[in-house]
């Protein structure tokens, strides 16, 4: 038997089950190979079980400090918001003072050339 036929049956038995096909069995016995990557497997396994049952503890002070970072963002976003409205404001301030300066110079000039008495000449 190959290791390639029973690379697909290592990760089951390295919780201990133990392989149930008697050729892949005495290959795993005789093939350093095959036990050394069924030796991974405990060892993964090991680990990931560690991780199950370990918790984390926070570092004193993070939570409060997360909490800063998120307030700190949020003012951030408010204030760039409340300066995006007051720029589309005095943009729209802008123009608007722009177009009432247009239509005061064409009544002007519309009155004042009516204004004018042509003299004979």
């Amino acid at each position: 038997m190959r290791c390639e036929a029973v690379a697909a049956l290592l990760p089951a038995a390295a919780d201990g089950t133990p392989i149930s096909d008697p050729r892949a069995r005495q290959h795993v016995e005789t093939c350093l190979r095959c036990q050394a990557e069924l030796v991974q497997y405990r060892r993964l396994l090991r680990a990931l079980r560690s991780l199950r049952a370990e918790r984390l503890q926070p570092a004193p002070g993070l939570v409060t400090e997360v909490l800063a970072a998120v307030e700190s963002a949020g003012e951030r976003h408010a204030v760039r918001a409340l300066l995006r409205g007051r720029r589309v404001a005095y943009l729209g301030g802008l123009a608007a003072a722009t177009a009432a300066g247009a239509a005061g110079a064409i009544v002007l000039t519309t009155r004042s050339r009516r204004g004018r008495v042509r003299l004979a000449g």
